[in-house]
């Protein structure tokens, strides 16, 4: 049975600055046990990379992680998330 606390979503991360690669990757391992699934995309005609990352986690746990990544310097980030499920 679903934990529904827990939403099912997906996270988009533009990396414009690749020196913060490694605090994006330090980021993504604090908060691992969110991450369902991950693709990484260098974009090199772009100068730019694209990480998609399937989530499943509280509104909480997801704020948490997007929120880390947002204050890195040269990364945006988006979010998306299934509706919340009646209990």
């Amino acid at each position: 049975m679903c934990d529904t606390s827990k939403r099912l979503g997906f996270i988009g991360i533009l990396v414009e600055d690749l020196n913060s690669v490694e605090k994006v990757n330090e980021a993504l391992s604090a908060h691992g046990k969110l991450i369902v699934g991950r693709m990484g995309i260098p974009y090199r005609d772009r100068g730019v990379s694209v990480i998609s990352l399937v989530v499943d986690g509280t509104n909480d746990e997801v704020s948490a992680l997007t929120g880390t990544l947002g204050r890195i310097p040269g990364i945006s980030v988006k979010s998306m998330l299934e509706k919340a499920r009646k209990a």
